[in-house]
């Protein structure tokens, strides 16, 4: 008997995130998905009148097709691939992995020229298809989460079929208070940090770009963050966990940086010129993600966090930062993880976690479950 929250999560992303159409097509890519979700999700896009086309991938599969391949095969996929992606209207993408280090074996340069070749696909998938992108529980996710397979499972699809909607109505009065916002100040232990995020705009993230969702970010003037921060949850890039991050700032850039692998930690940061500017910043919310799993899709949205970027700034709030790197740093600020303040502008915005303006209280957890 299929899984009931299998059809919950595909009509959440067929209604709700893409809001599919009758006579559209939705190319459904899947990696290592079940096959059941995989046939409630066809399901869910004809019963709104579309057209779904289906591709099946597999790690171990995707690692051979990595490991060989050279210019004139990358070229052939991306031919084959863009052609279809123009095809469609929509795109949902469902990526799961028994082994998340499958093509730890891969070529470093193999990877990169397949990337590169495929790079117009995927933009053109951003810029002219509606997309939603969500990963699929497995064991090794639940590992990382330090809870059963069975336990995380049931997070997860709490967190993936809650009340999108619901959660975008109570975001509006936060993105437009950081769309007005001039100076920002960040307090909490081992972190007194101010900066300007006037005219850059906000963004709020309701569901229909990824599941699991909840954040509203915007980004720093680029030179206007003075102070410093201290990260109270780990941190994985490139491979490396990284934990206790502490970053020093002076008129926008990163003067000192410490932590578990302090050495490490400042060669990704010398990457290039941008990686010592800050390219986000935003607050997350989801009340079903309370603790680090390691996984940035989920912890970036944990109740009562913020996070605060090293690199690239994207483009729909941007501060004109350009970096190979994009490193979400996150910061818990409930009491039990050491409390904290948020002010936009000398106004109370959120203390120990917890939003302060009425306008604002709708993000609270008890307000969202």
């Amino acid at each position: 008997m299929t899984d009931p929250r299998y059809g919950k999560l595909a009509k959440l992303l067929v209604g709700y995130s893409l809001e599919v159409k009758r006579g559209e097509r939705v190319l459904l890519d899947m990696f290592d998905v079940p096959d059941e979700f995989s046939v409630e999700l066809m399901r869910a896009v004809r019963a709104v009148g579309a057209t779904p086309l289906i591709e099946i991938r597999h790690s171990r599969i995707t690692r051979e097709i990595l490991r060989e391949t050279d210019g004139k095969h990358a070229a052939l996929v991306r031919d084959v691939e863009l052609f279809r992606m123009k095809k469609m209207d929509g795109y949902i993408a469902v990526r799961g992995s028994a082994n998340a280090n499958e093509a730890a074996d891969v070529p470093a340069d193999r990877m990169a020229q397949y990337a590169r070749a495929l790079r117009p696909v995927l933009n053109h998938r951003i810029n002219k298809t509606r997309w939603v992108v969500l990963r699929w529980p497995t064991p090794s996710m639940a590992q990382g989460a330090n809870m059963s397979t069975e336990a995380f499972e049931n997070l997860y699809f709490d967190v993936c079929t809650m009340n999108y909607r619901k959660m975008a109505k109570a975001m509006a009065p936060l993105e437009r208070r950081m769309k007005r916002a001039n100076r920002v100040h960040l307090k909490g232990p081992g972190t007194d940090l101010t900066f300007s995020i006037k005219g850059i705009g906000a963004k709020m993230c309701r569901g229909d770009h990824n599941i699991p969702d909840g954040e509203v970010f915007s980004c720093p003037v680029k030179d206007s963050v003075n102070g410093q921060i201290t990260f109270n949850t780990p941190t994985i890039y490139s491979g490396t966990k990284f934990e206790n991050v502490h970053l020093e700032f002076k008129a926008g850039k990163i003067i000192k940086a410490t932590s578990s692998n302090t050495k490490k930690l400042n060669e990704i940061l010398d990457t290039d010129a941008g990686a010592r500017y800050i390219g986000e910043f935003s607050l997350g919310f989801n009340p079903y993600i309370l603790d680090p799993m390691c996984d940035i899709l989920f912890d970036e949205k944990i109740a009562g966090s913020l996070h605060f970027t090293p690199g690239l700034a994207y483009e729909v709030c941007d501060n004109g930062n350009r970096s190979a790197v994009h490193w979400d740093m996150v910061l818990i600020q409930r009491p039990e993880w050491g409390g904290g303040e948020i002010w936009f502008d000398g106004t109370l915005i959120r203390k120990d976690g917890m939003f302060v303006p009425k306008d604002l209280k709708g993000l609270n957890p008890e307000n969202l479950k």
